[in-house]
């Protein structure tokens, strides 16, 4: 039965894999059929001929787990990638209220200052509109002449 899985290379604590197809009775360092590509777990490097590991597949290899992962985040192109791990947050009860009193603080803020800001456009807009009124009463008041001035 063929297998396609990780081989290890690398020093201690600096691991470095290689993906292979390989007889499952040989050892997980031994001798491998074909190498498909390699993956660093510290740099999160992967390179991998996606192309060959389907047709192994569709031969009757079987994939590990960690093998299948890597295959399916491989690119078409076997060209050389960095993956991008998305850590979870771990927080406990207390820093999660702390986030979420934090994050609705800041939201009711918001909603404070829009408000504002539109008061203060609406007083703004009122203020236009008085002065425009008051212009408009000027000009539309009768005009006293000098003489008419000078007799009253």
């Amino acid at each position: 039965m063929v297998r396609i899985r990780l081989k290890r290379l690398g020093r201690k604590k600096t691991p470095f894999y290689r993906v292979v197809v390989t007889d499952v009775r040989n050892r997980r360092d031994g001798r491998p059929l074909q190498e498909l590509g390699f993956y660093n777990p510290l740099s999160k490097e992967l390179k991998l001929d996606k192309a060959s590991a389907e047709a192994w597949i569709g031969k009757g290899a079987i994939p590990s787990d960690t093998a299948a992962r890597l295959i399916k985040l491989a690119p078409e192109t076997g060209e050389l990638i960095v993956l991008e791990v998305a850590k979870k947050e771990r927080l406990s009860k207390k820093a999660k209220a702390k986030v979420e009193a934090e994050a609705k603080a800041a939201a009711q803020a918001k909603e404070q200052a829009e408000a504002e800001k539109a008061a203060a456009k609406a007083a703004a807009q009122a203020a236009a509109e008085a002065e425009a009124a008051a212009k408009a009463e000027e000009a539309n008041a009768p005009v006293a002449t000098e003489t008419e001035a000078v007799e009253a």
